[in-house]
């Protein structure tokens, strides 16, 4: 698989939404409403805060997006979301995507990286984040409510650039 890591454009929405809608109605990963419009969605993810990337080969299979973590005298920290299409998923879409911000991240000047929500039972991005060199610096018990496991635990991960 040749996958390119680039700038969102417009043409990309139906694209992005069809990555996103799954992963909010599913609820597991992210603290995002499950009934979110798409309107709501592609506002929030399209944010004029966030730098918007796509992951394609010849059609989009991921979109992350990168942006401060904090405003003012934390704005040099930089926060990201991810999402892997359903049938690019185990295909190192993700590894890429993170690879391609932590490169962007620098180039935009950020000193560190910072996941303020990562969901402890998604074990798979937890790898992914740890192989990138991404520390657990917190732990955050019972702060997500899981469609299927219950209350569980969600970790602050980072790392410096």
């Amino acid at each position: 698989m040749t996958l390119t890591v680039r700038p969102a454009i417009a043409a990309d929405r139906p694209a992005l939404w069809a990555m996103l809608e799954p992963v909010i109605r599913a609820g597991e990963t992210y603290a995002y409403p499950t009934d979110w419009s798409e309107e709501a969605a592609m506002a929030h993810w399209l944010s004029p805060a966030h730098s918007v990337f796509v992951a394609a080969d010849e059609t989009p299979l991921g979109t992350y997006y990168l942006k401060a973590n904090q405003a003012g005298n934390g704005d040099h920290v930089c926060n990201a979301g991810f999402v892997t299409a359903p049938a690019a998923r185990g295909r190192g879409v993700a590894r890429a995507m993170l690879a391609h911000a932590l490169d962007e991240a620098r180039r935009q000047g950020f000193a560190a990286m910072q996941f303020n929500c990562v969901v402890a039972t998604n074990t798979r991005a937890i790898a992914i984040w740890q192989d990138h060199g991404f520390e657990t610096v917190g732990r955050l018990p019972g702060a997500f409510r899981h469609p299927v496991e219950g209350t569980v635990d969600a970790l602050v991960m980072y790392r410096h650039l």
